[in-house]
């Protein structure tokens, strides 16, 4: 048997050193007295609390008179499992997101993990969560910028997309730089990058060709994609751009996310194609009730790319592996499915819009949506309990300790239905399907035309 406490001190130092979140810091120093000693406490990296300036245009503001400015805000995503000892093999844990009050300090909420709604939780959910009595991984961070107006309030920014921080220095007072995304009405400036430098206390509107989608901040750079691919790194001391990666044309959204040390390109393709007997044959009711199948981004099928640097080039992804890649509105992030779910490897997970022949209803509103990359099935999240149980509701052991010993008993609950019975509905009280079946008869052969 060996002897944790007994490792060089020198080992232990350079191990702390090692861990990036302050939540596996806190528990390496929690092992014994030796390891508390080695490891310092965990710094604490302060957001910057003054307000930042509304972002200049060419010639003007961008924005309402009402809006005085903005202020940054940080939300942790984060993977809870009891402590059982079976634990990592039959449940995948309770993702959340952690957001802090702006008005009320200490307070904090538990919204969508991957958009930013609040969620209204069963009367039974404590409002005290004992990080203690639970297995706490940190998954990811995003930053939010908030618009302040006249009247004192806060809001989310609609003038500004996903938000990228990188810290400077190593101390609590460290200079930082801010990379956003300009989503503004005025077509000079929509798809823009904005940058934001401590030291300057002042915005820069990077005025090159481009209309970006998506940034991130990667092997301590940032790197920024435009809808057809093209990727570039952001020099944030000359304001220059210098392409790394050539154009991948084929979906119409792009979104990056860092996986096992890579950087991942993740292309969606969006909306629904139909042939002329497909339209012909759609039940005019339907189309009355349901008219935004034609307008609203409805993902149909994705595509994953690797970076390859000395290429300058993505290149497809073929096999995800047990990868899963978690794309929000704030922030990307991925997991392995050992660390989770053995169920959940090659998967997709993303807020948008996804289509159901069988309930008409999911076109009109953003959802969960995954997609089983092996098979390219794309599926409503809450209509298949093995994969709602990740996000939503609260599991039981949550609130009930004495329950952690059923864990066994609890996961048949969520087991995946035997291959016959894969897309039929568990249970009525779980779902509410809305069935037109002479319009999803007469599509079921003919449901995407690429």
């Amino acid at each position: 048997m060996v002897d944790w406490a007994t490792l060089p001190n020198d080992m232990l130092v350079l191990i702390s050193k090692s861990l990036e979140s302050s939540f596996d810091l806190v528990k390496f120093r929690s092992v014994c007295s030796s390891w508390r000693n080695a490891a310092a406490e965990p710094k604490r990296r302060l957001l910057p609390l003054q307000d930042f300036p509304i972002i200049p245009g060419n010639g003007g503001s961008l924005f309402p008179d009402s809006a005085l400015g903005f202020r940054l805000s940080q939300r942790i995503i984060l993977l809870i499992k009891p402590h059982h000892e079976q634990a990592d093999s039959i449940i995948g844990g309770w993702l959340i997101k952690v957001k802090e009050d702006f008005h009320i300090p200490r307070k904090l909420s538990l919204p969508h993990p991957l958009a930013d709604y609040s969620r209204f939780f069963p009367r039974r959910f404590s409002r005290v969560l004992d990080m203690s009595k639970f297995k706490v991984r940190e998954m990811g961070r995003e930053f939010n910028l908030h618009c302040l107006d006249t009247g004192g309030y806060s809001f989310n920014s609609p003038y500004t997309q996903k938000t990228v921080v990188k810290y400077l220095d190593s101390d609590e007072e460290s200079r930082f730089v801010l990379l956003t995304i300009l989503v503004s009405g005025y077509l000079d400036v929509s798809g823009k990058l904005a940058v934001f430098t401590s030291w300057d206390q002042a915005w820069t509107v990077i005025n090159e060709d481009g209309c970006f989608c998506d940034v991130i901040l990667f092997h301590g750079c940032f790197f920024a994609v435009e809808d057809d691919g093209r990727t570039v790194v952001v020099d944030f001391s000359s304001m220059k751009l210098t392409m790394v990666a050539s154009p991948v044309f084929g979906g119409e959204k792009k979104v990056l996310v860092e996986s096992c040390g890579d950087l991942l390109l993740v292309d969606m393709y969006l909306g629904i194609k139909f042939d002329a007997i497909s339209l012909w044959n759609f039940e005019e009711e339907d189309y009355m009730e349901h008219n935004g199948v034609f307008g609203n981004e409805i993902t149909h099928k994705i595509k994953v790319f690797k970076f390859v640097e000395r290429e300058k080039s993505w290149v497809e992804v073929k096999d995800l592996g047990d990868k899963i890649l978690f794309l929000g509105d704030e922030s990307t992030f991925s997991a392995s499915a050992s660390d989770i779910l053995p169920l959940y490897g090659g998967s997709v997970f993303f807020h948008g819009f996804v289509f159901d022949w069988e309930d008409l209803d999911t076109m009109d509103y953003k959802d969960l949506g995954v997609c089983e990359f092996t098979s390219g099935e794309i599926k409503i999240v809450r209509q298949h309990p093995e994969y709602a149980k990740l996000f939503w509701p609260p599991p039981p052991w949550i609130t009930s300790p004495k329950l952690v010993r059923k864990l066994p008993e609890y996961a048949k609950l969520f087991s995946p239905p035997p291959p016959e019975n894969r897309g039929q509905v568990l249970d009525n009280s779980q779902a509410q399907v809305k069935v037109r079946r002479s319009t999803r008869q007469r599509f079921q052969n003919n449901k995407y035309l690429d």
